[in-house]
């Protein structure tokens, strides 16, 4: 009898690339398909980990539909949000609150 057990890793994990931010404020974000663009001035491992924790969750958000956009908009949940009318990486916004819940 043959069977399959399921990894407990992920099988794509994210890339991370640190790299210098047009904003030297920010901290993180993500390209499609999927890799973490953390600032390179980030030093201090916690930080860093907390901030790849957070990328993470929105990768995930990503995979599942939730979360997708484009040069004009950002779509949540099928909902289309003009990114001109938002300040994108406010923790108010549903896709950043998630996030921040749950890093």
């Amino acid at each position: 009898m043959t069977f399959k057990i399921k990894p407990f890793f992920e099988k794509n994990p994210a890339s991370v690339v640190n790299m210098p931010m047009e904003d030297p404020n920010e901290l993180g974000r993500i390209e499609k398909p999927g890799t973490i663009l953390v600032n390179k001035d980030i030093t201090n491992h916690k930080k860093l980990a907390n901030v790849i924790n957070h990328e993470n969750i929105h990768i995930g958000q990503l995979k599942r539909g939730d979360l997708d956009w484009d040069e004009e908009n950002v779509y949540w949940k099928g909902k289309k949000i003009k990114r001109s009318s938002i300040k994108e990486g406010s923790p108010a916004l549903a896709w950043e609150k998630e996030a921040y819940r749950k890093s």
